[in-house]
């Protein structure tokens, strides 16, 4: 058991880190071949974000553990919402001015509506999988074709193009970008095979260890990457991260299992989870879209995100 608890914290440091790289990589090479920072950061850095949760749920599809997977990716929407921004906004309430979120945001809520319509009857099946990895790929397009349009004003510009590595030679950027082809998924299958033998020894599903510890695990980077955002005024940005993550998460992180290894849902998807993830997107475009026109979220938000995120851990331990 100890053994496995070591295994699973080094293979989550070491999954973080590759997944960094591997932005880190991408994100240089694309600036020196001219690819605006706009585009770099709303194709390559949010998709990479969201690296650790699709290699995790391919492997553990490929493993025969669809409800991890699944489990994966709804409790790492949960975990974004209610415990990231929610700490997030305790430490700086963020005030949401960008136009590009405005899009995103109503956009997150449909493709919530859409994985719910999935996974309503009980089952995930291969052609649903297909649709949601489909869907990845049209909205990666899209989000390409809105960088070009977004207003030169808008703060997510200048946000953006800060977090761009500067300086990166083709080689350094080619070499970071192998590091992290190779070691996500070596870092993923000890992640998940040891995350599989702590579930059975302590007694819980598959989808319980998907919800929580991967979940909590391959969430950390947004915590990161948010509370420095906002800390840096970098409100938009930090807000961008989580839902451009979220989107991602529905989309290929769920389609993973649909594709791979399609089959039954544990009956908690589709009794609780799928509800609890469907809520806080509500709540979250609620407070981004106040009624009143300040559009901040703020620290009593946050402090309402953090209960629900408790509430739901005794909910599912209890």
């Amino acid at each position: 058991m100890l053994l496995n608890i070591v295994i699973f914290i080094v293979g989550l440091v070491i999954l973080s880190w590759s997944a960094d790289r591997f932005v880190y990589g991408a994100s240089a090479l694309a600036k020196n071949i001219g690819i605006s920072p706009m585009m770099i950061g709303l194709t390559i850095v949010a998709m990479g974000s969201s690296a650790p949760e699709i290699v995790v749920s391919a492997i553990a599809s490929a493993n025969g553990n669809m409800n991890t997977a699944v489990g994966n990716a709804l409790g790492s929407n949960i975990t974004n919402i209610a415990l990231v921004l929610g700490i997030t906004a305790l430490v700086k309430p963020l005030l949401v001015s960008s136009t590009t979120l405005k899009r995103e945001l109503p956009a997150l809520l449909i493709i919530s509506l859409i994985a719910i319509g999935f996974m309503f009857d009980g089952e995930l099946k291969s052609y649903e999988g297909i649709i949601l990895l489909g869907l990845f790929i049209f909205v990666l397009a899209m989000m390409a074709w809105l960088s070009l349009q977004v207003d030169k004003e808008d703060p997510l510009v200048a946000e953006t193009a800060d977090e761009i590595p500067k300086g990166v030679s083709n080689t350094s950027a080619l070499i970071w970008i192998g590091v992290g082809l190779v070691v996500l998924p070596l870092s993923a299958h000890f992640l998940v095979n040891s995350a599989v033998e702590i579930a059975r020894y302590m007694g819980i599903s598959d989808l319980v260890i998907g919800l929580t510890i991967i979940a909590l695990g391959t969430s950390l980077p947004e915590l990161a990457a948010s509370i420095a955002g906002v800390l840096k005024g970098e409100d938009d940005l930090a807000l961008g991260n989580i839902i451009g993550s979220n989107i991602f998460n529905l989309l290929a992180v769920l389609g993973m299992p649909g594709l791979i290894a399609p089959g039954l849902l544990d009956p908690d998807v589709y009794n609780r989870d799928m509800y609890v993830m469907l809520g806080l997107t509500l709540l979250l475009f609620l407070f981004s879209f106040d009624l009143i026109g300040k559009r901040t979220i703020s620290r009593t938000n946050g402090c309402l995100f953090l209960a629900c995120f408790i509430g739901y851990q005794f909910w599912l331990f209890g």
